[in-house]
């Protein structure tokens, strides 16, 4: 059947609040020849789209300006250089822009099958958060089974990702959440501890936890006035890895621990890295986590799903930080 010519999408109509998500017609986009066009069932939503959306996380040189970095949905086209054989598969696919529409393009190596068990939805919430986690926890991280792993924003997104991993792979995890509700979810996940960071300092809760020893990795998406925090938690040869500044980019801190502690404070973002670099994740991805999926031992965890149309909504859900898991567009 030949392809449509036009659908539906979302762009950001002037950086602002949620309400600025339009609706409109667009273009298909053309596919290049080593990629693909999924039609789009489900688009994940994540902080970087809200970040986008306000105008402080524009798209890499190429990608297109509508937002969405995650999909689930089935192959409809080929490149000229991608076999038909891969026309009519159920896929879930990393892209680096372009997720909140009908349809997406994407080259064909930043897609993964989707594992058995686990449905189209929570196919939608996965590449985004696993893809982020399994590259700064455990390539980055250097995360090995016996240390202790610490992540704030336990029932974020990748907050939820990061418990499920970090103990299926054998550390000892310590979440922090903002309330009594949201660490007993984290301890359902899988956390060892969960810390209520309204009512503990969670850099001594984790030494009293550790014995004094302190936190083999941290994965930090808060920045701000938690870096000296983090240095204080870290044990010796401690790695902190941060992934976002929800609490700014900006901290007045002592240094000091990270000669003392020889400590590794590192960083990255996803969304510009090279189709190669992304897809040598995807094959790890495919050997190490997926079989922890289809014998069931891990799951995207979710929050809540809205209409394409209602994507204002899905933004002002992921802001009220309400929530718990993944939220995501059925489209």
């Amino acid at each position: 059947m030949p392809l449509p010519t036009t659908m539906n999408a979302i762009e950001i109509e002037t950086p602002g609040g949620p309400e600025v998500l339009k609706r409109v017609t667009r273009p298909v986009p053309e596919i290049g020849e080593n990629e693909v066009l999924i039609k789009t069932a489900i688009a994940g939503v994540n902080r970087p789209d809200c970040l986008q959306r306000m105008g402080g996380y524009p798209p890499p040189a190429g990608a297109s300006d509508i937002p969405g970095l995650e999909v689930a949905g089935e192959i409809i086209a080929t490149g000229s250089k991608v076999s038909n054989d891969h026309i009519g598969k159920e896929v879930m696919a990393l892209v680096p822009g372009g997720g909140y529409a009908e349809y997406v393009n994407v080259d064909v190596t930043n897609t993964l099958p989707i594992p058995k068990g686990i449905s189209r939805e929570e196919a939608g919430a996965i590449p985004e958060t696993f893809f982020t986690v399994w590259h700064n926890v455990f390539q980055r991280g250097g995360l090995q089974a016996g240390e202790t792993f610490m992540v704030h924003g336990g029932t974020s997104g990748i907050g939820t990702t990061a418990i499920q991993l970090a103990k299926a792979f054998g550390a000892t995890v310590i979440a922090t959440a903002g309330t009594d509700d949201k660490c007993g979810a984290c301890l359902k996940l899988g956390a060892d501890y969960a810390i209520n960071y309204r009512n503990e300092v969670f850099e001594e809760r984790s030494k009293e936890i550790t014995n004094g020893k302190g936190i083999d990795v941290i994965l930090d998406m808060v920045g701000g006035s938690y870096t000296g925090r983090n240095y204080k938690a870290a044990a010796m040869d401690g790695r902190i890895v941060q992934i976002a500044f929800l609490g700014g980019p900006k901290a007045e801190t002592n240094f000091m621990p990270i000669m003392l502690k020889r400590l590794t404070h590192t960083g990255s973002t996803l969304r510009a890295r090279s189709i190669d670099f992304k897809a040598q994740i995807a094959s790890e991805l495919q050997t190490k986590v997926w079989p922890l999926f289809e014998a069931g031992k891990i799951k995207p965890v979710m929050d809540s799903s809205f209409a394409l149309k209602d994507a204002s909504q899905a933004h002002e859900r992921m802001e009220s930080s309400g929530h718990i898991g993944k939220i995501v567009l059925k489209i």
